[in-house]
């Protein structure tokens, strides 16, 4: 299982949740008072760590989320061509590729070593800024 349930009035911004089944990063949270016979209801804000797309939702504060368990790795870049990475893990010595953005194919060299995301079976390189 790659992922636990939270309350969402446990969640926090900077941290992650599911939305749609994809893992995002919430941005914003604004919570509304109860009314008169209902509970209150949080609208959440989020972008997707792997889409980069905007997502956003109301939940009553009791509903429980998915929040998704996300494994932070590093590998070594043995390849870069059409778009895509050869990474090969730090650890387990397993080669995978990773598609890449147009920002990162100028960033992403063979033999240097990065660091990259595993999250509800998708990874995506990290770069530090």
């Amino acid at each position: 299982m790659s992922w636990q349930e939270v309350e969402v009035r446990e969640l926090k911004v900077g941290r992650y949740m599911n939305i749609e089944d994809s893992p995002c990063k919430i941005m914003e949270i604004t919570t509304s008072k109860p009314g008169k016979h209902g509970e209150a209801k949080s609208r959440i804000v989020a972008i997707g760590i792997f889409d980069h797309q905007k997502h956003s939702v109301v939940f009553p504060v009791k509903h429980k989320v998915k929040v998704p368990m996300i494994e932070k790795k590093n590998a070594q870049v043995l390849s870069v061509a059409n778009k895509e990475a050869q990474l090969m893990d730090s650890e387990t010595f397993e080669t995978f590729y990773v598609p890449l953005e147009d920002d990162e194919l100028e960033k992403v060299k063979a033999g240097t070593e990065v660091s990259y995301w595993e999250a509800m079976g998708k990874r995506k390189i990290m770069l530090q800024n």
